[in-house]
């Protein structure tokens, strides 16, 4: 288990799983006037937006595909009633991380700007015995990128704030998405409407050198009930989508015990720093 291929794996699927990040608050201050229909579907976001930002938690199954590679799946609970975490399953597989963990999934956590991954215990070396890895946000996005992605700003409540300041927003109209009769909305976010999350995906960020993403293309399927049923976005060649079975409280999701974390943070830095 070498820390050079295994910080490459990490740094890979790390920008997978961020994939569901919104963009969302700073965007309010210029909202779209529309009239008609699309007054209509703006009033409909909004009251989905609110409902979302409202409740706590949702479980959610979520697929990345990064544009360089096949599909990634994760499963699981996702958080931000108080502040972003979450607890999901992601598969080992197709985030290439069998040669560090032979379990068919990986348990993946995000509390407090890091990310953990259960993996097998380490042989040997300085981090013998130990079976998590730690990975801080910043390894990945820069400190910029990982500030823009505190609180809750990464969380499908983030996600839809964004698509509610949306611009171009239109309905598709009626259609069933896991048996549920939902109505389809769509919307685009450029540039000048990310906000603080151009030190995401903007241009010279790492996400938006590593994507292309010039704008983000938004689409939502609300159920009856003002609350999302699927959620789609498209960041330059990466997409993600989530659909969620449940909304509830916020969720308890805690940090391994640090005695059992390998910190692969600073490896991580360096291999970025020498693309």
């Amino acid at each position: 288990m070498t820390m050079r291929h295994t910080g490459a794996w990490v740094a890979l699927t790390t920008a997978a799983l961020v994939g569901a990040s919104g963009c969302g608050t700073e965007g309010a201050k210029t909202a779209v006037k529309a009239v008609g229909k699309a007054d209509q579907a703006m009033a409909a976001l909004a009251r989905a937006t609110d409902r979302t930002e409202a409740l706590g938690s949702a479980e959610v199954r979520m697929t990345t595909d990064t544009g360089t590679s096949g599909p990634i799946a994760m499963n699981g609970t996702y958080s931000w009633g108080d502040g972003y975490a979450f607890d999901v399953e992601m598969d080992t597989k197709a985030a290439n991380m069998q040669a560090v963990n032979h379990s068919p999934t990986t348990h993946v956590l995000f509390v407090d700007g890091v990310y953990y991954y259960d993996v097998d215990r380490f042989p040997s070396g300085p981090y013998q015995g130990k079976d998590w890895i730690r990975v801080d946000g910043s390894a990945i996005f820069g400190e910029k990128g990982a500030q823009a992605l505190s609180g809750d700003n990464g969380s499908p409540s983030a996600s839809m704030k964004g698509l509610k300041y949306a611009k171009d927003v239109k309905d598709l109209g009626t259609q069933t998405v896991n048996g549920r009769r939902t109505t389809h909305y769509r919307g685009v976010i450029d540039s000048a409407h990310m906000g603080k999350f151009k030190d995401v995906y903007g241009e010279g960020s790492p996400m938006g050198a590593a994507t292309g993403t010039k704008s983000i293309v938004m689409d939502v399927w609300v159920g009856s009930d003002d609350l999302p049923v699927r959620l789609k976005e498209k960041f330059g060649v990466m997409t993600v989508s989530m659909d969620f079975d449940k909304f509830g409280k916020a969720a308890s999701v805690k940090a391994p015990p640090a005695a059992r974390t390998a910190d692969l943070t600073e490896v991580i830095k360096k291999q970025q720093q020498q693309r």
